[in-house]
């Protein structure tokens, strides 16, 4: 069965089509031969701005560019059951690689997460779990619809035909620089049904058209009537492009498009502002694995091309509207502080406020959102990095007021819990208490969780076992699993519950529970009820990884047990 066949296309056949020739290499223009990169590598985007995309203004001129750009880079077919990868690379499901089993990963204990492939991009190389690696919904309809456009043209060109000569594939040897012909691949010479843009999209559909190659035509027709041809469909295809890239979420074209690893895209900003509420996908539910800010989350990069190709006057209308938002936000002093102790998201907050300042900062509060950050005193008067020398710490958490009683002469108790870390950036003062401009504070991702785990571990099969023996009581903790490290702090609070510790007792429990099973809220947890110093606590704000937070834990149970003290 032919590739047309398997896609629900009409059968090539040799009544239809001229016999396959063979192109002589010598025979092609010197002038007319490309030198390609590497198949898997191409720019990596930062954003939209930053992906060099050629604008497809001529179906007729361009057709071999728009072609190449919904070919996978493995296979060079057009993409099938389209895959995109975390770094933004996309390729056809088949041609992922094969599978294996990671090594140095216990957080998080997913079986899901076990299996991963080796990304075979150059610009990326990391290691990406299945789970992670899931069809690309919306790239998936755009390609059926391109699909469906083709054919339709293909039916209705008439007599219209188009020969094509596949350039022989150059490529730069990593050799002493030299070039070289890629063996097995040759230039084909092919006669097919349509203008240029049908034809190479089939030429593509055979097989028979390298993701890297050029195409040089021989149009069988008038110019003329190709290129209204080429114009036409190129003309349905950006109303397709236009139809299908709606976001879920402002209904408008994508302006850098994310796929999330459920296979769902949105714009950038709108999927930024999901995930500053709920770590779930909108379309699916599925639990997102993302930090909310998507720093580090790259662009689909098919998609993000695809758009600034066939859309570019949409997108960079888009994309002036955007700034001109983000120019209009309000840039001054929006968080009020609330000068008292180290707090730590997910965890609760009993307050007792009393004072004038700190009652209107309140009231104001309950009147807009219900929110308001805290920061802990700077007792030693340390330097605040931009801020330079503050009263207070510059890492402090947004809480939430969850429930408040206020008494008959002002005063007022207050149940809130931990929202989000910050980093005050600037700050003054209004009607007696602190004002400041915050950034949000993130994790790294999971992905780079799990890569920080499995480098230790791997490193620590590397040093010679005399060296990675260690006498001392004090382990060395980078050479411990994740689930190893949470397990000494759970060991530990089982410890103190068996010996009646006062800190584990009574209305501490009440207000913060019992020990968490999950890793990521085990050190907040931990820091809240231990009785520590809050020069110990303050450590956890500023760590954006869960296994170093995990370390400092481990490191607390280890002095305390030196100490020989668990009360």
């Amino acid at each position: 069965m032919s590739v047309l066949q398997e896609s629900g296309l009409p059968a090539i056949t040799d009544e239809t089509y001229y016999q396959i020739e063979q192109v002589d290499a010598q025979e092609v223009d010197a002038e007319e031969e490309f030198k390609h990169p590497d198949f898997m590598t191409r720019d990596e985007p930062t954003s939209v701005v930053g992906i060099a995309v050629p604008t497809i203004s001529d179906g007729h001129q361009d057709a071999r560019a728009l072609v190449r750009l919904v070919q996978c880079p493995m296979c060079s077919l057009p993409l099938r059951s389209p895959v995109t990868l975390p770094c933004g690379n996309s390729l056809c499901r088949q041609c992922l690689p094969t599978s294996h089993t990671r090594e140095h990963v216990t957080y998080p204990d997913v079986q899901s997460r076990r299996q991963a492939i080796q990304c075979p991009f150059t610009d990326c190389h990391q290691e990406h779990t299945l789970e992670d690696c899931a069809v690309n919904v919306v790239l998936a309809k755009l390609l059926d619809s391109i699909v469906i456009e083709v054919v339709r043209q293909r039916s209705s060109a008439g007599e219209t035909q188009t020969m094509l000569e596949e350039v022989p594939v150059v490529r730069e040897s990593s050799l002493e620089g030299a070039s070289e012909k890629v063996e097995g691949l040759y230039g084909h010479s092919r006669t097919l049904p349509g203008a240029r843009l049908a034809s190479t999209y089939t030429l593509a559909e055979m097989g028979e058209l390298d993701y890297a190659a050029d195409v040089i035509y021989r149009d069988a027709e008038p110019a003329a009537i190709g290129a209204a041809l080429d114009m036409e469909l190129l003309g349905q295809l950006k109303d397709v492009v236009q139809k299908d890239l709606d976001c879920h979420v402002c209904y408008n074209l994508m302006l850098n498009p994310v796929t999330t690893p459920c296979g769902h895209t949105f714009c950038r900003k709108c999927l930024a502002r999901i995930l500053d509420h709920a770590d779930m996908c909108p379309v699916c539910r599925r639990n997102l694995p993302l930090p909310a800010s998507l720093a580090t989350h790259p662009d689909d990069r098919t998609l993000a091309e695809l758009l600034l190709a066939l859309c570019p006057e949409e997108i960079s209308a888009r994309t002036e509207a955007a700034n001109a938002e983000e120019r209009s936000a309000p840039g001054g002093l929006d968080t009020a502080l609330f000068l008292v102790t180290v707090n730590f998201p997910s965890m609760p907050v009993l307050l007792h406020v009393f004072e004038p300042r700190y009652r209107l900062m309140i009231r104001r509060a309950l009147e807009t959102t219900g929110q308001f950050g805290m920061v802990a005193h700077n007792q030693h008067g340390h330097p605040q990095g931009s801020m330079g020398r503050t009263r207070f710490m510059e890492m402090g958490v947004l809480v939430q007021i969850e429930h408040f009683q206020t008494l008959p002469d002002g005063r007022s108790f207050l149940q809130c819990r931990g929202i989000s870390r910050f980093r005050v950036v600037a700050h003054g003062m209004l009607d007696g208490y602190v004002m400041g401009r915050v950034q949000k504070v993130e994790d790294i991702s999971l992905a780079e969780e799990e890569q920080l785990e499995a480098r230790e571990l791997g490193a620590t099969l590397a040093i010679p076992p005399t060296e990675n023996n260690n006498n001392n009581a004090i382990l060395n903790l980078d050479r411990i699993s994740t689930s190893e490290l949470f397990a000494i702090g759970q060991n530990f609070v089982q410890r103190a519950r068996e010996r009646s510790a006062p800190w584990l007792q009574g209305r501490i429990i009440d207000v913060y529970g019992g020990p968490p099973d999950d890793p990521a809220v085990f050190p907040y947890w931990f820091a809240s009820v231990l009785p520590l110093h809050e020069d110990e606590k303050y450590k956890l704000l500023p760590t954006m990884s869960v296994r170093e937070r995990l370390k400092i834990t481990a490191r607390w149970v280890q002095r305390i047990e030196a100490q020989r003290w668990y009360v």
